[in-house]
């Protein structure tokens, strides 16, 4: 196995199931590793367009092709339009031996043919060209119509392309110190030693902008629990939420844990976090993460978080399933995973988890409700309508707590966008029980 053939694979079943299981790599060294995920999430953050040009330099049309075939050109036409540190030669060679081994002789013929065609036009490869605007869009920034329809009608077609781009970008990464293992002096101390270069934010406290998280990884830092990665805006909801040492906290739909965590060191280790999640496997990973991390205040509870028969408690953070649409750069796979049928039973899942959290919020209690979604129906109209039906719920202003750039509807939520903010995009709110 190598770090191309393992990608092929990974795309093959994405191809197939609609899932990414990277353990199909377990065996690689780390760094191979990751050039797995980077060779995977790339591919897939270009999809529509390299299958275009692939279909513009073959007489087999895309869909006609099998799976491993199809994977194998994408990831040469990537290497030779992308990765210009890899000379094409050497893209085409193992494009070519790969396709051998896996399929024989003739395919392999068929698939140098391919790429050398490409790599003779390269300077002056065909642009898409279709009638149909959305489908033009579509194919060019690798977006899944349905999606590009809506972006279009609701931001026009110029901040669309911004944002389109900006998910085809490589993401920024940003950690979290965790203060209940080391404090942020000593570890930033800590990274000047190991040559990482990184920016502290400006937005919230502990956070820090890096180019990779490989050496932290590397170097164990995680597995020991001195630092979290977490995207900047995926750390606002856990500090509207200021949990106060020794409050009892609910994070509903934890798993992997990472807020959970957050919230117990922003109530430095005194308290109490209850962790909910439906997933026995997301489960076992925070109940390993919170010891880890020295957050051993964290109960974990599994069961479905539509039915938690918990007491009432002093903050509820619900940060709802949803659509992803606001994290599509680190997870390429989603946009290609996400329908507009997935977007209306989110909704409703969403709205049925918003009943359940409200009635276990204690009086002058707050609730949290936050998604890493762009879409309207997921965000704000869900506020609006559960504030319709509960009377005794008042969305509070964020102000005190973030940044002016960050806040939406007057103060009374936060919203982030990729192309705006060089982040993921999330949104949130903070509503307080007041009778």
């Amino acid at each position: 196995m190598t770090a191309r053939t393992a990608s092929i694979d990974l795309l093959i079943d994405f191809d197939e199931h609609k899932s990414l299981d990277y353990t199909l790599a377990n065996e690689l060294e780390p760094r191979e590793r990751a050039q797995v995920r980077e060779y995977v999430q790339n591919i897939l953050r270009r999809l529509s367009y390299l299958d275009f040009i692939i279909g513009e330099f073959s007489s087999i049309g895309i869909a006609e092709m099998k799976p491993v075939l199809k994977n194998i050109l994408r990831l040469g036409v990537y290497e030779m339009l992308f990765m210009p540190g890899t000379p094409d030669y050497a893209s085409i060679n193992e494009a070519v031996e790969i396709t051998k081994l896996k399929m024989g002789s003739k395919s392999g013929d068929l698939v140098n043919a391919i790429l050398r065609n490409i790599q003779r036009d390269i300077a002056k490869l065909p642009k898409p060209a279709f009638a149909d605007r959305t489908k033009l869009i579509a194919t060019t920034f690798s977006h899944p119509e349905w999606m590009v329809k809506r972006w279009v009608e609701r931001f026009g077609e110029r901040e669309a392309f911004q944002l389109m781009q900006a998910n085809n970008k490589r993401p920024e990464y940003y950690i979290r110190v965790n203060n209940l293992r080391t404090k942020t002096s000593n570890f930033e101390l800590r990274m000047e030693k190991m040559g990482v270069e990184f920016e502290e934010s400006d937005w919230l406290p502990d956070y820090f902008k890096v180019d990779s998280v490989a050496p932290f990884i590397q170097k164990g830092l995680l597995k020991k629990g001195f630092v979290i990665v977490q995207d900047i805006a995926a750390g606002f909801a856990p500090m509207v939420l200021e949990p106060q040492p020794g409050e009892d906290i609910y994070d509903i739909c934890a798993a992997p844990g990472t807020k959970s965590i957050v919230i117990a060191n922003l109530m430095e280790g005194e308290g109490s976090v209850t962790a909910v999640d439906l997933d026995p496997k997301r489960l076992e990973l925070l109940a390993q993460s919170a010891l880890d991390y020295g957050a051993e205040m964290i109960k974990i509870r599994g069961g479905d978080a539509r039915n938690l028969d918990l007491k009432l408690a002093d903050g509820v953070l619900l940060d709802a399933p949803c659509t992803g649409t606001g994290v599509l750069s680190k997870r390429a796979d989603l946009r290609w995973r996400r329908t507009e049928e997935d977007l209306a039973e989110a909704v409703k899942l969403q709205e049925d988890l918003l009943d359940e959290a409200a009635n276990h919020v204690k009086r002058g209690g707050r609730l949290v409700y936050s998604t890493c979604s762009l879409e309207p129906e997921e965000n704000w109209d869900q506020v609006e309508k559960f504030l319709d039906k509960y009377d005794n719920f008042e969305p509070e202003p964020l102000d005190e707590f973030l940044p002016e750039e960050v806040l939406a509807e007057d103060g009374l939520a936060y919203q982030t966008f990729p192309h705006v903010h060089g982040c993921d995009g999330h949104f949130g709110v903070r509503l307080k029980r007041v009778k």
